[in-house]
């Protein structure tokens, strides 16, 4: 070895010449190089959230105004959770962020409210958001990177599937890798793709370095993931191809095994938590709204604004972060994607599609929302449009001694003058009709909200059932293709062989398509798979499929016995990964079940008929409270009842009440539905619009229903109370 000094005048004396044939620096050499980098931005843009581009912005945007550095005990932890979400920012950006976002929501927030409501709780409540928001700001870049560890802890069994699958017939780990990250989707994909890019950079000399460091950032979170990659980093170097296999097996047991248990200790520990949400988010608040008209009767100076601070912005959040940190803690799982993000003949799907003939029609989902939205909404604003018109209210019940705005019994209005002293100020609506009409305000926001993610995810998820369908029954068809290229047939008449022992089947199906396009259109296996037209394929779009018929096409290049063999471990990997995700399943039975019945009846059903109580408190307290007004306006007196009128406020209309909670519900059922997919189905957008869509429509229809029959009924009792007392 000639020594080091030597060495480096051979690399000095080479850069000399190279500069003099080159006519360039070494200087403008090396700054050549950052363009792997600006190429690299334009691939993690194409994948990366673009709500997480906005925050970088606002980070960098905040580090150039402030230069905060970050706690130094959490400055590893901070690099490490940005480098996780492969966020283009620094630990002082983040902190800069967390510190000016709250002071500009203190300064404009208190600024804007007070200009508007005159009141000095707003200052007071947008001082304790802003105070609230800086430890939650300064955790951001964590909540970011738990929310991408879940989504790709999500798909890491499958990912390992990939792996291993493809090193069965092909041991190399750089093509297994780039297999995977082919038929993953982000983040897990990206991930991946920057394992090789790192190579492909020469930032690590070998595949097996990159990853290696890759999966350190795992160590502390799946260590399943981990063992698993390791085991399929030793099955490289065994001589025995039996050896090299059983390894490969291994890896999808070891993560298959541990992901069981993982998830085992967290459904037993997920009892209480949910418990916890259960009360805190949903029983409490909802039974405490029942005391809150006598709080509002009594003290003049509680305003309807400040109860939907409280309940439409303060205990939502709460709930959220609550949610959130509950699904933080979820382990590695099995899920679903939205094939229709991935698979661009998909997209079309998201829209409402009208076949006339051979013209097909897409309808935007967002159109008929709006138009459903606006409709409720102008019903539930009628009330408003007939006082600022200064159009007469109207009653039914007919006319009666009972002191009411209209002189009915009911009104639709309700408007009165106000109780304060020295006030010539008209409030309102208290009227019964307008109680009923505030229901218009909550079925806009649910039905255009719920139409909008039903119908938006509703063709989609049709098509993805019965990929799921065609993927319960192909392990057992991938088994029979197997055994029939094992007997020595080839693939071309394995297919339709198979086609016929399926027949009437989803898989039959798919093997029929092939066979067809092999026979009547003469393609190639590949092409009758995979064609952009005629592909089988095309019709089934799933991943698993994809992936399973791509290893059957490299397999068979190597012959038939190869494919069956890889065909047949397939079929069995298939069946092992879709066992334990049902053992999952049942695990989560009794806390989703729980969840739903919260979400479907139990919500919905409590705060309907808290609606119905306030309506009729509201009404009582009202109509004591005119009463009284007569008594004293007549000198009928007495100094006692002097006194009890001036407890007397004027009260929260109905109608102000019930868009508080009303709005309160339609936000509890989104958290409570997001969360039950979650702990269901981890990160599965697709499955979480298409249950959004159901919840809203169906649990908020309840809820108005509930409220209007309880409030009816007991507003004709109040008036019948309130008539025994006149009398």
């Amino acid at each position: 070895m000639p020594p080091p000094e030597n060495i480096d005048n051979l690399m000095k004396k080479y850069k000399q010449k190279l500069e003099q044939q080159l006519d360039v620096k070494s200087s403008d050499l090396k700054e050549q190089k950052p363009i792997f980098s600006r190429e690299y931005k334009e691939f993690k843009q194409e994948y990366l959230p673009k709500r997480l581009s906005l925050y970088e912005k606002a980070c960098n945007f905040s580090a150039k105004i402030l230069k905060i550095k970050p706690d130094k005990k959490k400055l590893p932890d901070l690099r490490e959770a940005i480098s996780i979400c492969h966020l283009a920012i620094t630990p002082s950006g983040a902190a800069s962020f967390a510190l000016l976002a709250p002071i500009l929501v203190i300064l404009f927030g208190s600024l804007i409210a007070f200009a508007i409501f005159g009141s000095f709780f707003f200052v007071v409540f947008f001082l304790l958001v802003g105070l609230a928001l800086i430890p939650v700001l300064n955790n951001l870049p964590f909540y970011i990177s738990n929310s991408w560890r879940m989504k790709a802890s999500n798909q890491m069994v499958i990912c390992i599937f990939y792996v291993v699958t493809f090193m069965r017939h092909t041991s190399n780990l750089e093509s297994a890798i780039e297999f995977a990250s082919e038929h993953l989707d982000p983040p897990l994909s990206l991930d991946l793709k920057k394992i090789i890019w790192d190579v492909e950079t020469e930032k690590y000399e070998s595949v097996k370095e990159s990853l290696d460091i890759y999966l350190e950032t795992w160590r502390k979170w799946n260590i399943e993931f981990v063992e698993a990659f390791h085991l399929i980093e030793s099955s490289l170097y065994e001589p025995s191809e039996e050896r090299r296999l059983s390894l490969l097996d291994k890896s999808l047991d070891v993560i298959l095994n541990e992901t069981y248990e993982k998830m085992l200790h967290y459904a037993h520990n997920l009892k209480s938590p949910i418990t916890m949400l259960h009360m805190l988010g949903v029983i409490l608040p909802i039974l405490g709204l029942v005391i809150l008209p006598l709080v509002v009767s009594f003290l003049p100076s509680v305003r309807w604004y400040h109860l939907a601070m409280l309940y439409n912005v303060s205990l939502p959040i709460g709930v959220y972060f609550l949610g959130k940190n509950i699904l933080s803690k979820r382990p590695t799982g099995y899920g679903d994607t939205d094939i229709s993000e991935t698979n661009p003949e998909l997209k079309k799907y998201r829209n409402i599609l009208i076949r006339i003939g051979n013209i097909e029609i897409k309808i935007n989902p967002l159109l008929v929302s709006i138009v459903v939205g606006a409709f409720f909404f102008f019903i539930a604003l009628i009330p408003i449009i007939m006082h600022t018109a200064d159009i007469p209210d109207i009653g039914i019940g007919g006319q009666g001694d009972e002191p009411t705005p209209c002189g009915y019994k009911y009104c639709l209005l309700g408007y009165k003058m106000s109780g304060a002293e020295g006030s010539d100020k008209l409030i309102g609506p208290f009227g019964m009709g307008a109680s009923i009409l505030s229901l218009g305000f909550i079925l806009a926001i649910s039905l255009s909200f719920g139409l909008y993610y039903r119908l938006k995810s509703k063709n989609v998820i049709k098509i993805r059932e019965k990929s799921k369908k065609l993927e319960d029954e192909f392990a057992s068809a991938l088994f029979q293709l197997g055994n029939r290229l094992g007997d020595g047939l080839p693939a071309e008449i394995a297919f339709g062989k198979v086609a016929d022992i399926m027949k009437d089947t989803v898989s039959g199906n798919f093997f029929e398509l092939v066979n067809s396009n092999i026979r009547r259109l003469g393609m190639s296996v590949k092409d009758a798979i995979f064609n952009q037209r005629t592909g089988a394929i095309q019709n089934f779009p799933s991943r698993i499929i994809e992936s399973s018929m791509k290893v059957l096409l490299q397999s068979l290049k190597k012959g038939p016995k190869v494919a069956a063999q890889a065909l047949t471990n397939i079929s069995r990997y298939i069946k092992e990964i879709h066992k334990v995700n049902e053992r999952l399943k049942d695990l989560m039975g009794d806390i989703i079940s729980s969840m739903q019945s919260q979400i479907k009846f139990l919500t919905p059903a409590i705060a309907g008929i808290v609606i119905g109580i306030t309506s009729m408190v509201t009404a009582i307290l009202g109509k004591l409270s005119s009463l009284l007004s007569n008594v004293v306006q007549a000198g009928e007196s007495n100094p006692s009842q002097m006194n009890l009128l001036d407890m007397f406020g004027d009260g929260i209309p109905t109608y102000y009440f019930q868009i508080i909670v009303g709005i309160y519900v339609v936000q509890i059922i989104y958290i409570l539905t997001i969360m039950s997919n979650g702990i269901q189905n981890g990160s599965d957008k697709l499955a979480e619009r298409y249950s959004l869509g159901k919840n809203l429509l169906s649990s908020v229809t309840l809820y108005c229903i509930i409220a209007l029959i309880v409030m009816v009924l007991f507003n004709l009792l109040a008036t019948e109370i309130l008539e025994s007392v006149v009398i």
